[in-house]
């Protein structure tokens, strides 16, 4: 099983495989647009802005498991553009935690471990994806896209 084996829905309804970012690293993030977090979506954006034409794409995979969504993949992707200006691609709400996860964050979560195993922790969990498609490294929720930047620039040199 690889990353590239998955298929995700994004916002709009329409599906495609992550296949289409093979030889580029990925920077996957589990969003919530009334999280105390959300002023991320700055940080993220900067970052795909920045090393978007090296290869870089940021994915965002709204999650309502810890009430802090909103209703909808489109109004919280909407809601992402107008707030923060947010241009990388956003999807349908997902759930990261339990029997309903979706399928990639289950091998995202058994890739890279965080302090409680196999579960997420809370909103703005990130996962770093090499060239290769290996899930690289986990970040915290707290662990700020600016303090990413060195890993991200790492993978791209």
């Amino acid at each position: 099983m690889s990353i590239y084996d998955f298929e995700v829905t994004l916002e709009d309804g329409s599906k495609y495989s992550l296949n289409k970012y093979k030889g580029r690293p990925m920077l996957i993030v589990n969003t919530a647009t009334k999280c105390g977090f959300a002023p991320q979506f700055d940080g993220l954006e900067a970052l795909y802005k920045k090393y978007q034409k090296a290869g870089l794409i940021v994915l965002g995979f709204p999650s309502n498991q810890f009430k802090q969504e909103l209703a909808d993949g489109h109004a919280a992707a909407e809601a992402c553009r107008m707030k923060y200006g947010v241009s990388f691609p956003m999807h349908q709400l997902i759930k990261v935690n339990g029997q309903q996860t979706a399928p990639l964050f289950k091998y995202l979560k058994t890739e890279a471990p965080g302090e409680l195993g196999k579960s997420i922790k809370w909103n703005f969990t990130k996962f770093l994806v090499d060239r290769n498609g290996h899930v690289v490294k986990r970040f915290a929720p707290k662990t700020t896209p600016e303090a990413i930047e060195p890993a991200v620039e790492e993978l791209l040199s």
